[in-house]
């Protein structure tokens, strides 16, 4: 970790805008908000292919998907539930079942829109997405990682949904293309294997260090495509060490943890423990990192509920 810190906002856009210039296929589409989803410099340097809805996310999905029919490649941004949860059906009907090409994102993702409590918090996304057939669904790690990203997943010929977050975050990596529906072993352990993705992959290496202090060793997996699962690479470090922790910046339920369960479920003599928001509405609101402690889901956190699953 680099201890700089970047706005996952505006590194998206400038990424977006990066890969429209040498894409001329590349559309924006927003609902209200395409300053605060980092396209200022997209909307100044081609205003004819940056559409403002306004306040209509569900019309925003059938107009990016007639314009994926005559071949250009819409990337549509906005509030993470605003583009998940409130036009699912016009997602899982105009792009999902007529498989268009268009990149759906949702910032202030998670926790991170802390202050606005729970309406604009985004905890089911990975559940709502995921089920979606021939969906595939990122939660890039660091600013490098989400940079790296948009340029997969504008490649990837068909639906994706792809979360960020909203406060700014450090650089975890060096930069180096993303591979959809790979992960990788961020630091190796013989013990047990903590599998992150997405905002939470900062904390889980705090946790990693911390249990290393106290003579646990962690492999962790940094797993920033959420589906397609890399399987293979789970079922190789489950066979490692037979106990897994997942941790995630959603319910603990239906995402990231309830995907490798799944994918273990046939494992024999393989343990795993989700971590993860209660599967309740948020009554707290405030500072994001606050928030991420008050949820046991920091370094220090992380590292109590490893060592209580070991314990057991």
């Amino acid at each position: 970790m680099t201890g700089k810190l970047l706005d996952p906002r505006k590194e998206f856009g400038k990424a977006v805008y990066d890969v429209a210039c040498d894409n001329p296929d590349v559309v924006v589409f927003s609902a209200d908000s395409g300053k605060s989803s980092g396209f200022g410099q997209f909307m100044e340097e081609f205003p004819e292919r940056y559409f403002e809805c306004g306040i209509m996310e569900q019309g925003v999905i059938g107009m990016a998907a007639g314009m994926s029919t005559a071949g250009s490649v819409p990337v549509f941004c906005a509030i993470a539930p605003f583009v998940t949860a409130r036009p699912y059906e016009m997602v899982r009907n105009d792009l999902g079942y007529m498989r268009q090409n268009v990149k759906i994102v949702g910032r202030n993702a998670g926790m991170t829109y802390s202050d606005l409590g729970a309406t604009h918090q985004s905890l089911d996304d990975f559940a709502i997405m995921r089920m979606i057939p021939g969906m595939t669904v990122l939660a890039p790690q660091d600013p490098m990682e989400i940079r790296q990203a948009v340029k997969a997943m504008i490649d990837h010929d068909g639906p994706v949904y792809m979360r960020i977050g909203n406060p700014p975050i450090p650089q975890l990596f060096e930069e180096k293309p993303f591979v959809i529906g790979k992960g990788e072993v961020l630091c190796e352990g013989s013990d047990v294997t903590l599998v992150s993705t997405g905002s939470t992959t900062r904390d889980a290496l705090d946790a990693a260090e911390l249990l290393r202090k106290n003579g646990i060793s962690v492999k962790l997996i940094g797993m920033p495509t959420v589906c397609p699962l890399d399987e293979e690479l789970l079922i190789q470090a489950a066979d490692e060490t037979g106990k897994i922790v997942t941790v995630e910046e959603h319910y603990a339920d239906g995402g990231l943890g309830s995907l490798v369960t799944e994918a273990l479920s046939e494992r024999k003599d393989v343990r795993v423990r989700r971590l993860g928001m209660p599967k309740a509405y948020a009554i707290t609101s405030g500072n994001y990192r606050q928030l991420v402690g008050h949820y046991h889901l920091d370094g220090i956190g992380i590292a109590a509920s490893v060592e209580d699953f070991l314990n057991q």
